[in-house]
């Protein structure tokens, strides 16, 4: 099959780009599904060179002007010889999604939108003048007046969809008792992390990791799980057990690895590592995580129809042990970015759609939405895109738990490459430079735009504290002394307004 060239021309102050960030930059193609594709920077031109026909877009990371930095996408595009103008093409994406979700979501007759639909016709106006601007350069730079336009708005709309449908929710009684929950890292419980858990959560998550329970094989080391389980159990705090099965490099023990190439073997060594876990703990867990990734994080390059028997067989594992047992199956990186990288992967929305035409016994899907390592699927978006995103996967008709979400309190500086290397780029910016008070705002946004879906059960944090090692550095609500962070007081008054008081007063009498 020939290779098929995209191409962008990319103009910063009215001349060609001397450098371009292509960290996180990928194609997609019909639905947004990513495409495999070769790249690369060429004179200020980005030159994607696709192995499937048909229009495609690009996703890139941007800084938008007055919003910061996110991964956001142009429309998609035939190949032509000349290249098209990226910052056009971006705002044009913008505001063809905008006109989507404006449909899909019932807004351009509803009350108060009137001044948000204003914004979006001022950056059509803008985009329009790009489209005739003499030159490329001109366009450019109209092109990325039009885009901080469309992305402010497109933020404002969901802003103002996510509070309407909220308040809506609210009134008729609609949201779950137990909404909000936290993880923990297996470090040794104390009593300060236990009060800071019951004055904001109505539930825990405790990490079921293959790699620390079993670290050689035979070997167990239950001693930091148990000790998490009887503590939450003894309190009557609910726990919820993640993840069951998980095939990430930082889940699999390395002695499994002398079965990388015999599939049959580790399929039975997973089911009795599944067999184990809900054996010990399932008389006080009752909401499993039964498989978290696999379709992204696949450290074994097994196929599809293998990715598939093993998440058929840790849920039909989970429910004949414990038939009361909530089952649920977590998607991680729910914009399929790796799978532009990786063929043995599966797209997200493609998997989580074949688990449930292939009969698998689960009761609910479960996404993950771990923002700010340089690392794909943990590239900022934004709330436009995050709501978009969940609607995506309502299409499904599975209830929706956000099993995790996280982005850091603080910038991080990234370690030197050696003497004369660029540092590697940073994972995006939302709205201001990361620190305690942008967590929390962001925090707010998310939660709001999360719990106005009635598809949506409950929101739960990444981990509580900061610790050594964590995946999103300095993203806990906790700083490592357990001190609240801005977040954690915002999370604890967010849960009173949303009816979480009452179930929040039992922290003053345990």
């Amino acid at each position: 099959m020939p290779l098929l060239m995209l191409s962008f021309a990319v103009y910063s102050d009215g001349r060609l780009a001397d450098r371009v960030n292509l960290s996180g930059a990928y194609v997609m193609g019909s639905d947004d599904v990513p495409l495999r594709a070769d790249i690369v920077v060429k004179n200020g031109h980005i030159q994607c060179t696709k192995r499937a026909a048909g229009p495609a877009g690009l996703a890139i990371l941007w800084n938008v002007e007055g919003f910061g930095s996110i991964l956001t996408e142009t429309v998609r595009l035939l190949e032509r010889p000349q290249p098209y103008v990226l910052q056009v093409e971006l705002a044009r994406g913008r505001l063809l999604r905008i006109s989507q979700k404006l449909e899909d979501w019932g807004l351009l007759d509803f009350e108060g939108a009137q001044g948000i639909l204003g914004d979006v016709e001022r950056a059509r106006e803008v985009l329009i003048q790009a489209l005739q601007a003499d030159t490329p350069a001109e366009a450019a730079e109209r092109g990325e007046k039009a885009l901080s336009l469309a992305v402010q708005a497109s933020e404002t709309l969901a802003r103002f969809h996510s509070e309407a449908f909220l308040v809506r929710r609210q009134q008729t009684g609609a949201l779950p008792r137990r909404l909000f929950g936290c993880g923990i890292h297996l470090d040794r419980p104390s009593d300060a992390a236990r009060q800071k858990l019951l004055s904001a959560f109505d539930f825990v998550t405790v990490p079921i990791t293959w790699r620390e329970i079993e670290p050689n094989e035979q070997t167990f080391n239950w001693k930091p799980l148990d000790a998490w389980v009887e503590l939450l159990a003894k309190h009557r705090i609910p726990i919820k057990g993640s993840a069951l099965l998980s095939f990430s490099e930082r889940s699999v023990p390395d002695w499994l690895y002398i079965w990388e190439h015999d599939f049959d073997t580790i399929r039975d060594l997973a089911f009795e590592h599944v067999r184990r876990v809900i054996n010990r703990y399932g008389q006080y867990i009752q909401v499993w995580d039964v498989v978290s990734g696999i379709h992204g994080y696949n450290c074994f390059s097994f196929n599809f129809e293998q990715l598939m028997e093993l998440t058929r067989m840790a849920a039909a594992l989970t429910k004949q042990t414990f038939p009361r047992s909530v089952a649920i199956i977590d998607i991680v990186a729910p914009w399929g970015e790796y799978y532009s990288r990786n063929q043995r992967t599966i797209p997200p929305l493609l998997y989580a759609d074949m688990v449930v035409q292939s009969g698998v016994n689960f009761d609910a899907f479960g996404l993950r939405f771990l923002f700010g390592p340089a690392v794909d699927g943990m590239f900022i978006r934004d709330m436009f895109q995050v709501s978009s995103a969940l609607d995506q996967y309502a299409k499904l008709g599975k209830a929706l738990h956000i099993s995790a979400v996280q982005v850091p309190s603080s910038a991080t500086t990234p370690p030197s490459g050696g003497a004369g290397a660029a540092p590697p780029p940073a994972g995006g910016s939302w709205r201001e430079p990361w620190s305690e008070k942008t967590q929390a705002e962001w925090l707010k946004q998310f939660i709001t735009v999360a719990l106005s879906k009635p598809f949506v059960e409950s929101v739960g944090w990444h981990e509580l504290a900061d610790h050594t090692g964590q995946l999103v550095a300095n993203g806990g609500l906790l700083r490592s002394d357990l001190g609240p962070k801005a977040a954690y007081n915002e999370l604890v008054k967010l849960r009173g307004q949303l009816g979480g008081a009452k179930r929040g007063e039992r922290a003053a009498t345990s």
